[in-house]
C-alpha cells in the first residue's frame, strides 16, 4: 500500500530538505552575515574577492576584517580574538560551507558576469546568523539552472575529459 501522492511529495521536500540543510560549520571565531550583508549592506565583495582567473572566491583574512574591526565593536570577546590573531600573525581557518567536487569547473568570475547573484547558489545569506549548506548544487539543479537561463550542458562545459573517458 503506498502513499498519497500529496502526502508523498510533502515527504520527499521534507527529506530534500533535511538532506541540504547542514548544521552550521563551527568556526574559530563567529561571522554573521546578517549584520554584515544585511544589516550593514556590505556587498559580498567586500569580504569575499574574486581574484584571476575568477576560479573561486577567497574568504577574508583576519587583516582584511580588521579594517573596519579596529574601531567598530572593539569590546567583543570575539573581535579581541580577532585581534590576537592578526597580532600574533595567525590565519584563520574558516570552514567552507559550500564546495563543489574537485571534478567540476566553476567560475564565479562568469556567473557573477552573467548576472547570477550570489544568494541564487548560496540562499539568503544576509539573513542568516549563521550559514548552512541550504540550497541545492547537485549536477541536476546546475543543469536546471543552465537550461532555463539557456547555457551550454554541454558534459565538457563543467567537466574535464578524463583520460579514457572523452
Amino acid at each position: 500500500m503506498g502513499c498519497a501522492p500529496v502526502r508523498c511529495s510533502a515527504v520527499r521536500a521534507l527529506v530534500l530538505l533535511l538532506a541540504l540543510a547542514s548544521a552550521a560549520a563551527a568556526q574559530q571565531i563567529p561571522f554573521n552575515h546578517k549584520v554584515h550583508a544585511g544589516d550593514s549592506k556590505l556587498p559580498c565583495k567586500t569580504c569575499h574577492a574574486n581574484p584571476d582567473p575568477g576560479d573561486k572566491m577567497t574568504i577574508a583574512a583576519a587583516p582584511k576584517c580588521m579594517q573596519c574591526h579596529s574601531a567598530i565593536k572593539t569590546e567583543s570577546p570575539s573581535i579581541q580574538k580577532l585581534a590576537a590573531f592578526v597580532k600574533n600573525g595567525r590565519e584563520i581557518k574558516w570552514q567552507r560551507v559550500y564546495q563543489v567536487p574537485g571534478y567540476v569547473h566553476f567560475n564565479h568570475r562568469a556567473h557573477t558576469a552573467a548576472g547570477i547573484a550570489c544568494a541564487t547558489c548560496h540562499g539568503p545569506v544576509a539573513q542568516r546568523e549563521q550559514l548552512t549548506r541550504e540550497v541545492d548544487l547537485s549536477m541536476g539543479a546546475c543543469m536546471a539552472c543552465h537550461n532555463e537561463k539557456k547555457v551550454s550542458i554541454d558534459c565538457s562545459f563543467c567537466h574535464e575529459a578524463q583520460p579514457g573517458n572523452p
